[in-house]
C-alpha cells in the first residue's frame, strides 16, 4: 500500500486546508463524486464537473459524503455559466471551491461567488494576461495551463514558460497544469514555484473515475506524448475551440462511417453523440467509443495502470516532503 501521510504546506493548501499541493481536474463525463471525494478523503482537492447525467446537487451531496471532510470543488466552463447561475452559486455555498475556464476572468462571476458562500474563487488560464486579470476580478488563486494539458486548451506556451511568466508578476498563490502526470513532474513543477499542481489524464485510470473503460483502456496503451495531438477535430458542439486528444481517436472518427458514433445512456434516455462530437466517453455511452473524444495530455505515458484515486494521490506527492 502507497504511503498517505506524506504533507507540504503552501499557500494553496492553506487556502483551501487540504493537505498535498495537488488537485484533480475538473473533468466532464469524467469527475463524478465518487472519484471527487476519493481524492478529497485522500487529502487533496478534488474537483467535479458542472456538467454529468445526474442532477448538480445530488453529485455535490455524494461527494460530500465521500470526502471525509476532505476539500472538494466545481468547475464551471464560463461560456455557459448564464444558463445554469443557480448550479454555480450552490456550488459556492456548499463547497470549497469554485473554478471558471476558458472565459476571460470576470469580476461579476467572482463577486456572484462570494455572495453565494465561502468557496474560494480560481480561474484557469493560458496566458500572462489572463493570470494577471484573475488576480485583478478578485480570485483567490489562479491555474495557469501549459499547451501540454489534456483536454481543451486555452493558450499556445508550454507550462514551464507561462508558470515562470506568471509567478514573475503576481502574489497569488499559482497551480500548474499540463503533462503532469508522475511523482517527478509533481516534484519539478513545486520545485519551479508553484503552490501546487492540477492533473488530469492520471485520473481518469482511476477505479473511481467514470470515464469508459474503453476510453482508460486507450490511455493505458499509450506510450509518451506524441501519442496525442493539439487539433480542433472534435468541435461539434463547441467551434473553433483547441483540445489534446489520443491521436488514435482522430484516426478513428475521420474513418467512422455515419454521423453519430453512439449514445449517451441515462435510463430510458438516449441521446445520440455525434461524430467529431465534443462530449468525453463516460461509462453512460454506448457505442464506437475509439471513434469519441478520448482527452490526454501529454503525461499519457505515465498512466500504465488502473488504480484507486487514493493511491494516485499518493503516489504524485511521494517525491514531496
Amino acid at each position: 500500500m502507497l504511503r498517505r501521510g506524506v504533507t507540504m504546506e503552501t499557500p494553496f493548501t492553506q487556502l483551501v486546508d487540504c493537505t498535498h499541493p495537488l488537485q484533480q481536474a475538473a473533468m466532464g463525463g469524467v469527475a463524478g463524486p465518487e472519484l471527487a471525494g476519493a481524492v478529497a478523503a485522500a487529502g487533496a482537492l478534488g474537483m467535479l464537473c458542472e456538467f454529468d447525467v445526474e442532477p448538480s446537487t445530488d453529485r455535490i451531496t455524494r461527494a460530500l459524503q465521500l470526502s471525509g471532510g476532505g476539500a472538494v470543488g466545481m468547475g464551471f466552463f464560463g461560456q455557459w455559466m448564464d444558463g445554469d447561475l443557480a448550479t454555480f452559486e450552490d456550488a459556492a455555498s456548499r463547497l470549497r471551491v469554485v473554478e471558471v475556464f476558458w472565459t476571460e476572468p470576470d469580476p461579476a462571476v467572482v463577486g456572484r461567488a462570494r455572495r453565494s458562500g465561502a468557496a474560494r474563487v480560481a480561474w484557469q488560464v493560458g496566458t500572462v494576461d489572463a493570470a494577471l486579470a484573475a488576480a485583478d476580478a478578485g480570485c483567490d488563486f489562479v491555474i495557469v495551463q501549459g499547451v501540454e494539458a489534456g483536454g481543451h486548451v486555452r493558450g499556445s506556451t508550454g507550462r514551464d514558460e507561462l508558470l515562470a511568466a506568471v509567478l514573475g508578476r503576481t502574489s497569488l498563490p499559482v497551480l500548474a497544469a499540463g503533462g503532469i502526470s508522475s511523482a517527478p513532474d509533481v516534484a519539478a513543477v513545486i520545485g519551479a514555484g508553484a503552490a501546487g499542481v492540477r492533473v488530469g489524464t492520471r485520473f481518469v485510470a482511476t477505479a473511481e473515475s467514470r470515464a469508459h473503460p474503453a476510453y482508460i483502456s486507450a490511455l493505458v496503451a499509450a506510450t509518451s506524448g506524441e501519442d496525442t495531438v493539439l487539433t480542433t477535430t472534435f468541435s461539434e458542439g463547441w467551434p473553433d475551440a483547441p483540445h489534446r486528444v489520443l491521436r488514435s481517436a482522430v484516426a478513428a472518427a475521420e474513418a467512422f462511417d455515419g454521423d453519430f458514433v453512439g449514445h449517451v445512456v441515462s435510463g430510458p434516455v438516449r441521446v445520440a453523440v455525434p461524430r467529431f462530437g465534443v462530449a468525453t466517453p463516460s461509462r453512460h455511452v454506448e457505442g464506437e467509443v475509439a471513434a469519441m473524444a478520448l482527452y490526454a495530455g501529454e503525461g499519457v505515458g505515465s498512466v500504465t495502470d488502473v488504480s484507486p484515486a487514493a493511491d494516485v494521490v499518493a503516489e504524485l506527492v511521494s517525491g514531496l516532503g
